[in-house]
């Protein structure tokens, strides 16, 4: 030992690693070669990584390829790093080697280390770097998506739907191309960011079901080389059952592992949502703009106080902070196609960055999603008053007189109102010819609105 380190060795030669570390040297010489970020895997990674090597050891011991008391003390340690036990072992930075073979054999050596066993040889057995890590890319994904975003775009699409139901019954005036069109019930409105929501919640779904296959299996290039018969099967029923999630085994282990066509797939379904959740928010803040010289058609819950020079300012920061967090996923999803395309003949090579990028991107989509709801969503008022004033005013109130008179005529008064500064009602009593009792029905907004 040197000071506070210790001398392990590697095939590249001695290394100095923590005396305090469970990891060794080839953890070591990774810490040293990647100081890029400060970016470390999250806890669902590291939670899928411990869950891979704790199968792997049960069903190598279960087939005779370890012994059963060494394959037990693995798959013990194993289960010490799914709790998270022993998280801040992992420190390796997420730019590293594009294969993730640094942070497999980060587990492998802290496993190792607590289970008296070597890293390659016994917590390795019948694996590759290169299946071990888009496996756990892909059970950690899984979970967090079933567990953590579905969850949030059910509750926001409730959320949504409770609110067009309270809505219903408020009339106001649509708009098209920012400018004023023919009235919508706002519930309609609001009909529709629910169905936004649900939609894309379904290509979500959809996506999964790529997600859910994984390599385990395909060792090196996807021939299964050094992985015992029935290990994969085998390995990938037990992740099924421990986890209760439909995992299967890659119908074609050579695209499973040189590809990320699946992540690629997953990633632009929930850029789709982002970009959903971009039109929901903007014009929910568009409508709450105000509260007196804005559309002010609702009223924003209020959460804190919008400015530090002007009193009683209230700004939508939850809408702003979900904004953000669109804006980030979209970047990741751009971040995610590049690096799917890099797969260069039997593997992918950016595949560490691709993973930290799309569970980020899901942990902020469930996280903004759920905020949301809950600060922003349930909370909203409309300004039934105003709504139907806006209305009323509202040059495109014209419209519903065109197969009366004529679409020319029609344009003729609405130019009159602008021009004038009176409302269509009031025009057309004067110039339209039509009896104020027809005239009533065909201006009555909800007659319109369906």
């Amino acid at each position: 030992m040197t000071d506070s380190f210790r001398i392990e060795s590697d095939t590249m030669g001695d290394m100095r690693v923590p005396v305090s570390a469970l990891y060794g040297p080839q953890t070591a010489r990774a810490i040293e070669n990647f100081p890029i970020s400060g970016k470390r895997f999250p806890r669902s990674f590291i939670r899928a990584l411990g869950l891979i090597k704790s199968v792997a050891a049960n069903i190598n011991g279960r087939l005779g390829h370890l012994p059963a008391a060494l394959a037990a003390a693995i798959e013990t340690a194993s289960e010490q790093v799914v709790e998270g036990h022993h998280d801040g072992e992992f420190a390796i930075d997420v730019f590293q080697t594009g294969s993730g073979t640094s942070t497999n054999m980060n587990a492998n050596e802290v496993i190792g280390c607590l289970a008296s066993a070597h890293p390659n040889d016994h917590v390795n057995r019948g694996q590759s770097s290169n299946d071990v890590f888009p496996a756990a890319m892909h059970i950690a994904v899984a979970e967090s998506v079933v567990a953590r975003l579905l969850p949030a775009m059910r509750q926001l699409g409730a959320s949504l739907e409770r609110k067009s139901a309270e809505f219903h019954g408020i009339v106001k005036i649509g708009r098209t191309h920012l400018q004023d069109a023919v009235p919508i019930r706002m519930g309609q409105e609001f009909s529709g960011y629910a169905r936004q929501v649900e939609t894309a919640r379904e290509r979500v779904e959809a996506a999964l079901s790529g997600i859910f296959e994984l390599p385990l299996g395909g060792t090196a290039v996807g021939t299964g080389l050094n992985a015992p018969s029935g290990f994969a099967s085998a390995a990938i029923a037990e992740i099924a059952r421990r986890t209760g999630l439909p995992f299967v085994e890659a119908p074609n282990h050579f695209e499973a592992q040189a590809a990320r066509d699946a992540a690629c797939f997953l990633s632009g379904a929930l850029r789709t949502y982002a970009v959903a959740l971009t039109k929901i928010a903007n014009d929910i803040r568009w409508l709450g703009s105000g509260p007196r010289c804005g559309l002010g058609e609702l009223k924003l819950p209020p959460v804190q106080p919008g400015s530090s020079i002007m009193p009683g300012k209230v700004n939508p920061v939850i809408a702003e902070s979900l904004l953000m967090v669109c804006a980030q996923v979209i970047g990741y999803d751009a971040v995610i196609a590049w690096c799917s395309a890099a797969g260069n003949f039997e593997l992918n090579v950016m595949m560490p960055v691709m993973a930290f990028d799309l569970l980020d991107a899901i942990e902020l989509l469930a996280a903004g999603t759920k905020n949301f709801a809950e600060k922003l969503v349930d909370g909203l008022e409309a300004d039934r008053p105003r709504a139907e004033n806006c209305v009323e005013q509202s040059l495109a109130m014209g419209t519903a007189l065109a197969p009366e008179i004529g679409y020319e005529k029609a344009a003729a008064l609405v130019k009159e109102a602008y021009a004038t500064g009176r409302t269509i009602r009031e025009v057309a009593r004067e110039k339209s010819g039509i009896s104020e009792e027809r005239l009533t029905g065909l201006l009555n907004p909800h007659l319109q609105v369906g």
